[in-house]
């Protein structure tokens, strides 16, 4: 039984993000997805996906986050520079595609339902600002950064600047943004060197 209602757990999270981006040209759009045509695609009953989601928009950021955290996670592994270089140009390579555009619609979502916004912020954001914060922490312990930033405020400026570009569409979110907003944030950061304080 735990065997087959996982693999139809599963089969909802692929038949949603099939709906939403992986049907190219014929993708839906959040707003005009339903439970019936996630049942449909599945081929489970509506009572299976209520079963595991309270609402529709649960459903997609279940599906979104599932989809795109390991393809953008952080290698804790690499040097700090390294491993912010990595996971930037990863998620604004994610984002110039179908995924940015779901995310967008996400958030659009969340602007007048709190129950989604709050949720899209439990289920992903929080996890990845606290990632970045953890490895501005790592870049002050090592005398990269300076001691004396927040590390939160340090995520915000790396992260606002992606989001900027995707919500407002300013500029492209490509490779040169991504080198961009990194070499920002280091030098913003980085720790003076010795005999150069001001």
């Amino acid at each position: 039984m735990a065997v087959r209602s996982e693999s139809s757990r599963q089969a909802i999270l692929d038949a949603t993000m099939d709906l939403l981006v992986r049907d190219r040209r014929r993708a839906t759009t959040v707003q005009k997805l339903t439970i019936e045509m996630i049942a449909k695609r599945a081929k489970v009953s509506k009572a299976t996906i209520y079963r595991w989601w309270p609402n529709k928009a649960a459903v997609v950021i279940d599906a979104f986050v599932e989809s795109h955290l390991p393809q953008v996670r952080i290698n804790e592994d690499l040097p700090v520079r390294e491993a912010l270089d990595t996971h930037v140009k990863a998620l604004i390579t994610r984002y110039a595609g179908p995924q940015g555009r779901l995310i967008a619609q996400i958030i659009a979502e969340g602007q007048y339902d709190p129950a989604t916004l709050d949720d899209f912020r439990t289920r992903f954001w929080n996890d990845r600002y606290a990632a970045v914060d953890k490895l501005i922490r790592r870049g002050i312990d090592e005398g990269i950064f300076r001691s004396d930033i927040n590390p939160g405020d340090a995520a915000e400026m790396i992260y606002a600047p992606i989001y900027f570009h995707l919500l407002i569409g300013v500029g492209p979110l490509d490779e040169a943004l991504a080198t961009r907003l990194v070499d920002q944030a280091i030098r913003g950061l980085a720790a003076q060197a010795a005999g150069n304080g001001e």
